[in-house]
């Protein structure tokens, strides 16, 4: 099932060369029907099939970074960090980032990337019926719905594309949701990556490029992030 996306995502655009750059490279992306880039503000409005973590990559093979700004219509979209509780790991523990779309009434588009996993392992995503990660993946009670699955490479990294019928966005967010070993999504092991589902911005809901909590610029925000291991 193809499902047709509108996102913004942030990219520092400086000159008319680098919409230039920027537009070339998300050219060469399948699924891709629609670019637009506003110079004043530093936005990439991209609508197509193709997953906001592909477009992402596209674009900072150009040099640039990228930020998703908004994905779908207002409160339509989410967001999941995935994040390990083993001991061992604690330096830097995310593992992953879920992005979820509307893909319909009933509905929810899952944008999936994984990284630092066990090597050319297969995981299983699901959603819990608690948003409790207190005791990583232990205390998300119950399956609620699985997802589907993704298979990381010989480095650890991995991404799936999940389209998933009689899901609303609505009925996801606040749970929490599992990446699994066990095919079935019943049995939780520590090695299990999790995070709380979360409401994300909507397309051109969130243009902002300084943050009000930190007074720090985004791509500032996004470096301290990335020393984290969270993006």
């Amino acid at each position: 099932m193809l499902v047709s996306l509108n996102t913004v995502f942030a990219v520092p655009l400086h000159c008319n060369g680098c919409v230039d750059d920027v537009t070339s490279a998300l050219n060469k992306v399948d699924g891709i029907d629609k670019i637009q880039c506003d110079l004043s503000k530093q936005l990439v409005s991209v609508e197509g099939s193709a997953p906001p973590s592909s477009i992402v990559k596209a674009i900072q093979g150009t040099g640039r970074d990228a930020i998703v700004r908004g994905s779908g219509e207002p409160n339509s979209s989410a967001v999941c960090i995935l994040e390990t509780h083993e001991p061992a790991h604690n330096a830097t523990p995310v593992r992953g980032l879920a992005r979820l779309v509307k893909a319909s009434s009933q509905s929810t588009l899952f944008d999936l990337t994984l990284s630092g996993m066990r090597p050319r392992t297969t995981y299983f995503a699901s959603i819990r019926n608690a948003g409790d990660i207190s005791r990583g993946p232990l205390s998300t009670g119950g399956l609620y719905k699985s997802i589907g699955s993704v298979t990381v490479d010989e480095q650890g990294s991995g991404q799936a594309f999940i389209v998933k019928e009689n899901m609303p966005i609505w009925e996801v967010i606040g749970r929490s949701m599992v990446v699994g070993l066990d095919k079935d999504c019943k049995k939780m092991f520590l090695e299990d990556v999790v995070g709380v589902i979360a409401r994300s911005a909507g397309v051109w809901e969130n243009e902002k490029t300084v943050c009000s909590c930190s007074g720090k610029t985004i791509w500032e925000e996004r470096k301290d992030a990335v020393s984290k291991g969270m993006a």
